[in-house]
């Protein structure tokens, strides 16, 4: 693994689950981060479930697949995200606070969509054990507006009944 990559998502390393608020309504989020590929890479896969509801009537179960690397030439993280609906979006960091609490990530390249369109993904620790994503989707030549925000708490693994 590489240090950069390791310093950025050590902390997002395991199972996470939550709730999610946006455009196509409230729904249940699952997420994984695992270091892959002897911890050169990153490797997220994601799961959001929305229920039948008045801001999306017919439900939907929305997935998608993110692997991130360290670019040494470029020196900073690319994030290349792939989406059930087709679209895949190529994401440089943007911006990581002093504190580390806050990353930001920023597309240079989005496939299966009109051209101009642009996607930001903020990750905000909250402590330990609980982090905020918002997912910004900008229309060409318009700023940035949200789309979603998922809110993640860790699942520890279960120790009742092992002695530990």
């Amino acid at each position: 693994m590489t240090d950069n990559l390791g310093m950025l998502f050590d902390f997002f390393i395991g199972v996470w689950r939550g709730i999610g608020e946006g455009v196509p309504g409230r729904s249940q989020v699952e997420r994984t981060y695992e270091f892959v590929l002897d911890n050169r890479f990153v490797f997220a896969r994601n799961k959001s479930v929305y229920a039948p509801q008045e801001k999306n009537p017919g439900g939907e179960i929305h997935e998608d697949w993110s692997l991130v690397s360290y670019d040494g030439a470029r020196t900073t993280c690319i994030m290349r995200q792939f989406h059930v609906e087709g679209f895949v979006n190529q994401y440089v960091l943007d911006e990581r606070s002093a504190d580390g609490r806050t990353i930001r990530f920023v597309t240079e390249s989005i496939e299966n969509i009109p051209p101009g369109w642009r996607a930001r993904e903020t990750y905000q620790i909250v402590n330990a054990d609980e982090f905020i994503e918002i997912f910004e989707l900008a229309e060409p030549g318009k700023e940035f507006e949200k789309y979603s925000e998922n809110r993640f708490h860790r699942v520890r693994a279960s120790t009742e009944g092992t002695g530990a």
